[in-house]
């Protein structure tokens, strides 16, 4: 199948998707975690990363038992929440981005123990205000799509949803069912930044989420090279990069795990690189699965 977009409808997602779409490239998305390791060094790298590559921006809610996630953005959270990140501090980040920028899509990423105490009414209607764009909610199941799901879609925030290596042929339609903006494939089984992806199996399964979804198909876990970024580009509608950009958090803080002046510059800095086979067209096989 193919996925469009008509303006009448278009959300901020399917705008960028179809823009990049036009270009014959993949979205580079970047994962970071709200807070990290401070408001304000967060608030510096959320602001630098449409200009260093980012396409779309998915910010972490930090959450004290993040179970799907690696030790690296296990780490961020604890450095968020110790720095004193709660939910409203994530949302009035946003709200600050959205002051510069209208453009480039933000998905909020977590769990819902925060959102359950923020209250999901209260929650949804900040986080539209805000200026959230889409959510990812790895503990609620499509069975309990009325508990958040269904009314994120009402708010018109984006729910999008995770397919896995184990997210067979009759589970994958009710995977699908209800998501919108985008599929988020997860390439590997286990938590973040935990392994390698294999290529040709990840873009045998897009293909395979293609076949039976219109939305853009985006990739992550594992990736942290340019290399590994053109290789899985080249049969998805988009490329994840977290665990790498939170590790290079972690390495530029000093003894006391506070910001330096290296921080902000190092992270940016790194996206730029990864981002770099996307922007320069160095991926010619991307182009030719746009085209197709």
């Amino acid at each position: 199948m193919s996925w469009s977009v008509t303006e009448k409808t278009a959300t901020r997602i399917d705008r960028k998707f179809a823009d990049l779409k036009a270009l014959g490239r993949s979205a580079f998305v970047v994962c970071i975690t709200a807070g990290d390791p401070d408001y304000e060094t967060s608030r510096e790298i959320l602001f630098g990363m449409p200009e260093a590559g980012a396409d779309i921006i998915e910010l972490g809610m930090p959450f004290s038992d993040p179970m799907a996630d690696g030790p690296a953005i296990q780490a961020a959270s604890v450095r968020a929440l110790g720095a004193g990140q709660t939910l409203k501090k994530t949302l009035d980040l946003v709200a600050e981005f959205r002051k510069t920028n209208d453009t480039t899509p933000i998905v909020l990423m977590g769990y819902y123990n925060p959102i359950f105490i923020y209250g999901v009414e209260s929650f949804l209607s900040d986080a539209k205000t805000a200026g959230v764009d889409g959510m990812i909610v790895v503990d609620v199941p499509p069975e309990a799509d009325d508990e958040l799901c269904l009314p994120a879609m009402q708010h018109g925030i984006s729910f999008i949803r995770l397919a896995t290596p184990t997210t067979d042929d009759r589970r994958l339609p009710n995977v699908i069912r209800n998501t919108s903006g985008f599929v988020y494939y997860v390439s590997i089984t286990g938590i973040t930044g935990s392994a390698a992806p294999e290529v040709s199996e990840v873009h045998g399964q897009v293909a395979r989420i293609k076949g039976a979804s219109n939305l853009p198909v985006v990739v992550g876990f594992g990736i942290k090279s340019p290399e590994q970024v053109n290789d899985i580009a080249a049969g998805a509608d988009g490329v994840v990069v977290g665990s790498a950009l939170v590790t290079e958090i972690a390495q530029t803080l000093d003894s006391n795990g506070q910001a330096t002046g290296n921080t902000v510059p190092s992270v940016l800095n790194l996206v730029k690189t990864l981002s770099a086979p996307l922007k320069t067209g160095q991926s010619k096989l991307v182009n030719l699965r746009h085209s197709a």
